[in-house]
C-alpha cells in the first residue's frame, strides 16, 4: 500500500531539507549562501574533510560530488536512521505537524489519475492559447496590449483567451476523446442545472493559467472583459489538483529569482505580478482572490525569511495588510517576519512602473516597513488618546496582539518597540519657540565634569563595572594565591566580560594549590607580561586595599567574598529583569514585581556589605579603606595637637 501522492506533495513542501540536513552536518559557513537555500557541507555518507555535499533547499534535494549521493528530505532521513519509507515519512510529517493520512491501496490509481488531470489542463492551456491568437480573441488582444504586455510576456505566461459560448473548451476535449467526467472533475466545465448539456467554467475571460511549484498547470483564473460581468476575476473551483489556500500564483518562477536574491514580493492579483515580473522584480507571487492563509504564509517563508507585501494604498489595500497581520502574527519565528509596502493611493504595482519606471517601485521596496510599524498604525491611526480610559485600552488591545506572538524573545522586542512607539505618543508636545518640558528633580545629581565624563566608569557603562570586579578580584588572588582553593567553586561559576580575565581564571584554577610562584609564573606565561601589572593599569583596581597591601590575607578574602557576592547580584538581577520583559507582554502579575523586588534587595545587601559595622575598614573621600584603629588613634592625635597649640 502507498500513500497519496498529493500528501508527499504537501510534505516537500512544507519541510525545509536544510532543516533536516543540518542535524546531520555541519555547515560550510564560507561555501554556503543560506539566503539562497545554497547549502554546502562535508558529506555524511562517506568520510572526508572538504564540502563536497550539497543542498538545494528550493529545490528540495541533495548530491554529493564526492560518493555521488543523492535524494529529498525522505530519502535522507532513510538513509541517515535507517528506517523504511513510510517511517521516515512519519518522522518528517510528525516534524511539519501533518497527520498521517490512513494508507489507501489504490494511491497508484489515484496518482495516474492526477496525472491525467494535468494532462487535460495542458490541454486547456494551448487550447486558450489558440484562442487569443484567433478572430475571437482580437479584444482580449488589444487590452493586453494596452495593459503593456506584449507578445514575449504573453508566452511567458502562457496568457490565453475564453472566447464567449458556453461549449467551446467542453466540445474540443471531448472531440479529442477526454472523458466528460475528468472535464468535470477538472474543474473547466460544470454541469448544467436544467438537464442541458455541461457548459465551460470560463467564457469571454482572458485567462491565465495557474502551476504548482513544479510547473504543473492545475487551475486557471479568467478576468472578465465584460465590465458588466458580476465577477471582475474568477478562479477554477477546489479540484483533486487546485487548493486556492495552498497555492501562490507564479511560485516555481519566483522561487528561483528569490534564490539568486531578488526580494520576494507578494502581491494582489496576476496583473500585479505579471507588471512586477515585467520590470525586472520576477520573485513575484500573488494570494488567489482571498486573504494570505497560514499555508501560503508558510510557503512563502519557505521561499524567503521576510517578503515584502506590496499592497494598494487605499482602505481595501490596507484592510487586506491587516488580516495578514492577524495571521501572521502566531506563526512568527526569529528570523522570518513580514515587510508592507503600501503604494500610492489609486495606483498598483503596473500603474506605478509604467509612470514612474522600475526605479520608483525599488525606491519603495528599500523603504518597506517591518511589521510592528504597522501593527501600530492599525490601532492608532485616526484615534486621540485624551484620557486615561483610552490609553488603557489601547494598551490592552496591544497587549492581546503581542500574546499571540509564540516566541517569548521575539514577543519581548515587539513590546520594546510598542513602548518606544507609544512613549513617542503620550509625551507632552513642546510649544514653538520653548524648550520641551523636563520635570524638575532637586534630587537630581548634577552634570559631571570633563574628568568624571572621561573615566572608565561613566564611558563604558555596566560591562565597564563587571570588568573591573572581575579584576579587582583576580588581582586579589595573584597577590594571596593560597586562597584559591577557598573560592574555587564560586570562581568556576564567575562568567568573565572580559577575555584576558577568562584566560586568567581558567589558570587559576589550573594550578590550585601550587605555590604562589609556580601560579604567578603560570598566569604571566599565559598574558604574555606581569598579569598583576596589567590588572592595576585600572587606577579602580591599583588603589584596592587588598591589592595596595598584598600581604594582608585577611582582607584579601573579604575583598574576594565581597566583590564575588555583588556580581552574582548583579548577574541575578539582569536575569530576572530579562524574563521581567518577556513577561510584561505576558502574563505578568504581582509574582513579576516580588520577583524584581527580591533580586533588587539582595542586590543591595551586596552593595552595602562593604559599609556595614563589622567590616574593619572604612572608606575615605577618595574611595580608598582606611584601618578604623588606625583612624581613630589619628584623629585622637589631632585633637590633642589642637588643644595643646599655644595661643598667640
Amino acid at each position: 500500500m502507498s500513500l497519496p501522492p498529493n500528501f508527499l506533495d504537501e510534505l516537500r513542501t512544507r519541510i525545509s531539507l536544510t532543516q533536516v540536513v543540518g542535524r546531520k552536518v555541519l555547515w560550510d559557513t564560507r561555501k554556503s549562501n543560506q539566503g539562497k537555500g545554497d547549502m554546502w557541507a562535508p558529506c555524511p555518507f562517506h568520510q572526508e574533510k572538504s564540502a563536497s555535499f550539497h543542498v538545494d533547499d528550493r529545490k528540495g534535494y541533495y548530491y554529493c560530488f564526492g560518493c555521488h549521493a543523492k535524494g529529498d528530505a525522505i530519502s535522507f532521513v532513510r538513509e541517515t536512521e535507517n528506517v523504511g519509507f513510510m517511517e521516515a515519512v512519519e518522522i518528517l510529517a510528525t516534524e511539519a505537524g501533518m497527520p498521517m493520512p490512513a494508507r489507501d491501496p489504490k494511491a497508484q490509481e489515484k496518482a495516474d489519475e492526477r496525472t491525467q488531470l494535468v494532462e487535460i489542463m495542458e490541454k486547456a492551456v494551448r487550447f486558450f492559447r489558440l484562442q487569443l491568437r484567433s478572430g475571437a480573441g482580437s479584444d482580449a488582444r488589444d487590452y493586453l496590449t494596452r495593459r503593456g504586455l506584449d507578445e514575449a510576456t504573453q508566452d511567458r505566461f502562457d496568457i490565453g483567451f475564453a472566447a464567449p459560448g458556453w461549449q467551446n473548451l467542453w466540445d474540443h476535449l471531448t472531440g479529442q476523446g477526454i472523458a466528460p467526467d475528468k472535464i468535470i472533475e477538472g474543474g473547466l466545465a460544470k454541469p448544467s442545472q436544467k438537464g442541458g448539456k455541461p457548459y465551460d467554467t470560463f467564457r469571454n475571460r482572458i485567462m491565465f493559467p495557474i502551476r504548482d511549484a513544479r510547473g504543473r498547470a492545475i487551475a486557471f483564473g479568467g478576468r472578465a472583459m465584460d465590465p458588466d460581468d458580476g465577477a471582475k476575476y474568477l478562479n477554477s473551483p477546489e479540484t483533486p489538483l487546485f487548493d486556492k489556500s495552498r497555492t501562490l500564483y507564479n511560485q516555481g518562477p519566483a522561487r528561483e529569482a528569490a534564490g539568486k536574491g531578488q526580494p520576494l514580493i507578494v502581491a494582489e492579483g496576476y496583473m500585479d505580478v505579471i507588471a512586477l515580473a515585467s520590470g525586472g522584480f520576477e520573485a513575484a507571487v500573488a494570494p488567489l482572490g482571498t486573504a494570505i492563509t497560514e499555508s501560503q504564509l508558510q510557503m512563502l517563508w519557505r521561499i524567503s525569511d521576510e517578503p515584502v507585501m506590496a499592497l494598494d494604498g487605499d482602505k481595501a489595500g490596507l484592510n487586506a495588510a491587516y488580516r495578514v497581520i492577524d495571521t501572521a502574527l502566531p506563526l512568527l519565528e526569529a528570523g522570518k517576519s513580514l515587510r508592507f509596502v503600501l503604494l500610492p493611493e489609486g495606483k498598483d504595482p503596473d500603474d506605478l512602473i509604467r509612470s514612474d519606471g522600475r526605479d520608483a517601485m525599488r525606491a519603495l521596496l528599500d523603504t518597506a516597513q517591518p511589521m510592528v510599524q504597522l501593527l501600530w498604525r492599525r490601532e492608532t491611526e485616526g484615534r486621540v488618546f485624551d484620557s486615561p480610559e483610552r490609553k488603557a485600552s489601547l494598551d490592552k488591545t496591544l497587549r492581546e496582539r503581542l500574546r499571540t506572538i509564540k516566541d517569548p524573545s521575539l514577543r519581548s522586542h515587539y513590546g520594546e518597540d510598542i513602548r518606544r512607539l507609544r512613549w513617542e505618543l503620550f509625551r507632552a508636545p513642546s510649544k514653538p519657540g520653548r524648550a520641551p518640558y523636563r520635570r524638575f528633580n532637586s534630587n537630581a545629581p548634577a552634570k559631571p565634569s570633563e574628568g568624571t565624563r572621561a573615566s572608565m566608569l561613566v564611558a563604558g557603562g555596566k560591562d565597564v563595572e563587571l570588568r573591573l570586579r572581575e579584576a579587582v578580584i583576580l588581582a586579589a588572588l595573584i597577590a594571596t594565591p593560597d586562597l584559591i582553593p577557598e573560592f574555587e567553586s564560586q570562581l568556576e561559576d564567575m562568567s568573565c566580560v572580559e577575555p584576558d580575565h577568562a584566560l586568567i581564571r581558567a589558570c587559576l584554577l589550573r594550578h590550585a594549590g601550587e605555590p604562589g610562584d609556580v601560579i604567578q609564573a603560570a598566569v604571566d606565561a599565559q598574558l604574555g607580561e606581569p598579569a598583576l601589572e596589567k590588572l592595576c593599569r585600572a587606577r579602580h583596581v591599583a588603589i584596592t586595599p587588598c591589592v595596595r597591601n598584598a600581604g594582608d590575607r585577611e582582607l584579601s578574602r573579604l575583598t574576594i567574598a565581597e566583590e564575588l557576592a555583588k556580581l552574582e547580584a548583579g548577574v541575578g538581577l539582569d536575569a530576572e529583569i530579562a524574563e521581567a520583559a518577556e513577561d510584561l507582554y505576558g502574563s505578568a502579575d504581582e509574582t513579576l514585581t516580588w520577583r524584581l523586588s527580591q533580586a533588587a534587595a539582595a542586590q543591595q545587601i551586596a552593595q552595602k556589605a562593604q559599609s556595614e559595622d563589622k567590616a574593619e575598614y572604612d572608606l575615605g573621600p577618595n574611595g580608598a579603606a582606611i584601618n578604623r584603629e588606625e583612624r581613630s588613634a589619628f584623629a585622637a592625635l589631632m585633637e590633642t595637637i589642637r588643644f595643646d597649640k599655644p595661643r598667640s
